[in-house]
């Protein structure tokens, strides 16, 4: 057994502990925790925060060999036609290099889990082996329903090859609302709730995304047009895409709704209206990276949207940490508090994935990992000097 303590003890689902300490076994288990007294033995004491180890619920590890490659602010449809350009343009050492290194960098910033989005095989070798915890989202689109059957197969083939040892489980989910059909967003509804059922959508990243949903216009009808992708089979709902999606989904699926940049309270009230559990995953970074923008986190807080974090990929950030995407957070609204970031940060990614029974909280039983946290204020809230430290 070992016992450390810090200055305060974030718990995320308790209130923190000030001159707090954590004893755990050589497992990680958590034994106890609790203010410090004079019968505790310290093994070591760390000036700033404690906290659980962070969950990543939005990555895509396979794009790490991306890194440095695709210029800032292109906006989101030069950022797609970036990656679709390098992708295949990498060898295969080139490529297994840059993901282990991703996902060695995950591990040493403190992150204990990942919802990692996988369109292809390329990162499982490295998932299969790492201490990480993955929720492999197998992504699928189709733009069109004569690909549609195609698609369904590739996702299963996918999907029978994904990690889903150790602790490790995957579903299949579909990209966007403007790159699925309703049969294959209904198939991979139908399928996930079969099995993992956890879906993973990227939602409202762009600010013409629901136009092309309310009235067919503007420029996602102008990049199908350029790319020779045949809409004539789409007619505009009068609604948001993630309104519109969301026809296709039923009660049975959690689902995280990923980067959000232009999502409204209406549509999250809908969300929690229409749907049996929504996330809302922000990554503060990768939007700043590929728009120079944020979500409104006022008005998603106060619409009561159920927040967590994600690093999208290297080809899309500077890092993979989640306490360098609170600290943007932090940067841009100072007044949210660090105690809500950590909730974000922990145990709402890590109950979204369904891996809170041993993640997201220091909890006596759980396995979550301990971070120290340095370079808090004298209210013990983050700075931009706040640097992350992986204990166990």
């Amino acid at each position: 057994m070992k016992t450390v303590s810090a200055d305060i003890l974030f718990l995320v689902d308790k209130e923190p502990i000030k001159n707090g300490y954590v004893s755990f076994n050589e497992e990680g288990t958590i034994l106890e925790f609790g203010e410090i007294n004079d019968s505790i033995s310290i093994d070591e004491h760390f000036n700033g925060a404690i906290c659980p180890g962070f969950v990543n619920a939005h990555c895509h590890l396979e794009l790490s060999f991306m890194f440095e490659k695709i210029p800032t602010h292109t906006g989101l449809i030069d950022f797609i036609k970036h990656v679709v350009e390098l992708r295949n343009q990498f060898t295969k050492e080139e490529e297994q290099t840059a993901i282990s290194k991703g996902e060695q960098q995950m591990w040493e910033n403190g992150i204990m889990a990942v919802g990692d989005i996988s369109n292809d095989t390329r990162s499982f070798a490295i998932k299969e082996a790492s201490n990480l915890r993955f929720h492999t989202f197998v992504e699928v689109f189709d733009f069109q329903p004569n690909a549609t059957l195609e698609y369904i197969q590739k996702g299963k083939d996918v999907y029978e090859a994904a990690p889903k040892q150790n602790g490790n489980t995957a579903s299949i989910t579909p990209h966007a609302p403007y790159s699925c059909t309703p049969t294959l967003v209904n198939f991979c509804d139908r399928f996930s709730s079969d099995h993992t059922p956890i879906l993973s959508i990227h939602n409202q990243e762009h600010p013409q995304e629901n136009q092309y949903f309310i009235d067919k216009t503007g420029t996602w009808n102008q990049l199908f047009k350029d790319w020779e992708e045949n809409q004539d089979w789409f007619y505009p709902a009068n609604k948001t895409s993630i309104q519109a999606i969301g026809e296709c989904l039923t009660k049975r699926n959690t689902i995280l709704f990923v980067h959000n940049t232009f999502t409204s309270a209406q549509d999250v009230a809908w969300a929690h209206n229409n749907l049996k559990e929504a996330y809302f995953c922000s990554c503060p970074n990768a939007n700043q990276y590929i728009e120079n923008n944020l979500p409104n986190y006022d008005e998603l807080i106060e619409a009561g949207a159920k927040l967590c974090l994600g690093t999208d990929s290297l080809a899309s950030n500077w890092q993979l940490s989640i306490l360098e995407e609170m600290k943007t957070v932090k940067q841009h609204y100072t007044h949210i508090p660090t105690t809500q970031l950590m909730q974000w940060a922990c145990l709402n990614g890590a109950t979204a994935l369904q891996f809170n029974d041993k993640l997201g909280s220091i909890t006596v039983g759980k396995q979550p990992g301990l971070v120290h946290i340095s370079n808090l204020d004298e209210h013990f809230e983050l700075t931009a000097e706040s640097k992350e430290h992986r204990i166990c």
